[in-house]
């Protein structure tokens, strides 16, 4: 197995050099995750502070299976909504729409709920998880705009902004549970249950996203993987797929990842600065 090379911090710049001339004749599937987008306030749920926030991510079962856990979620992100929505793209997002619009990638396959990749202009990415703009009905099917239902929300409960909550991943806020008890939630029109329009831990990725996902690692001749640990396998999945199909696999996150040990190059920085430095590299 080929050693994985590995550039710190202090050698992003070289990484990134680097990893364009490994790219020069190569067309890349990109796989990003949250490490992506702190550079724009977005927490991630395994970055630095995360032992301070740790808490898990909202299952299915408890949102779908009690009006209290229902209650939960909407107090939260009602308060967190507004950042999430204020967000906006930093120098990673950019420079991955600019190395896709000439043609160095086949596609972009985001485990983020953030839109910040469509924000950018990126019109061709895979959003595997959903997005957080967009709220579904479970009963039937129609779809809202979140800010639609963010401002009905707020109707419900005037000056519920006034709450001082830290911003967590995914658009959460941390809020003691008592606080929720009181939150008035709303419904469709249809009075079915509206949840936000994103994979919850217990659901499954829609079948058609996947394809189209494995259908740009396909056209690829090797994946790159930015901001993610790899920890869901909704993720990993690819990086799998890579290494049976005998295409490289390369990294930019900080910390650990699953594949740390496959990769053929790993570097440990800022996403943002390091693809703004691949960019430069590659033109």
């Amino acid at each position: 197995m080929t050693k994985t090379i590995i550039f710190a911090e202090a050698e992003a710049q070289l990484g990134a050099q680097h990893l364009s001339q490994l790219l020069r004749n190569k067309r890349c599937a990109v796989l990003t995750g949250a490490g992506l987008s702190t550079d724009s306030g977005i927490p991630d749920y395994r970055g630095n502070g995360t032992a301070r926030r740790a808490r898990s991510p909202m299952r299915f079962l408890d949102f779908a299976g009690s009006k209290e856990g229902r209650q939960r979620y909407w107090a939260r992100a009602t308060l967190g909504w507004p950042k999430m929505r204020d967000a906006q793209p930093n120098e990673g997002h950019r420079a991955l729409k600019n190395l896709f619009d000439d043609g160095k990638f086949t596609g972009i396959i985001t485990q983020n709920v953030d839109g910040l990749h469509q924000k950018v202009g990126t019109t061709s990415s895979v959003e595997l998880h959903g997005a957080l703009r967009q709220v579904v009905c479970l009963d039937c099917g129609l779809l809202h705009e979140r800010e639609e239902v963010h401002q009905a929300l707020l109707q419900l409960n005037p000056g519920w902004l006034q709450h001082k909550a830290e911003f967590a991943p995914d658009g959460d806020a941390l809020l003691r549970d008592q606080l929720s008890e009181s939150f008035c939630i709303t419904d469709c029109a249809c009075g079915g249950t509206l949840k936000p329009h994103v994979v919850y831990f217990g659901e499954s990725i829609p079948a058609a996203r996947v394809k189209s996902a494995f259908y740009a690692l396909s056209r690829a001749d090797a994946l790159l993987v930015v901001g993610s640990s790899l920890a869901v396998f909704s993720g990993y999945r690819f990086v799998r797929q890579a290494l049976k199909d005998k295409k490289p696999v390369y990294l930019i996150n900080r910390g650990p990842t699953r594949a740390d040990e496959q990769a053929c190059l790993k570097i440990e920085a800022s996403a943002s600065f390091t693809l703004n430095a691949l960019e430069e590299a590659m033109a």
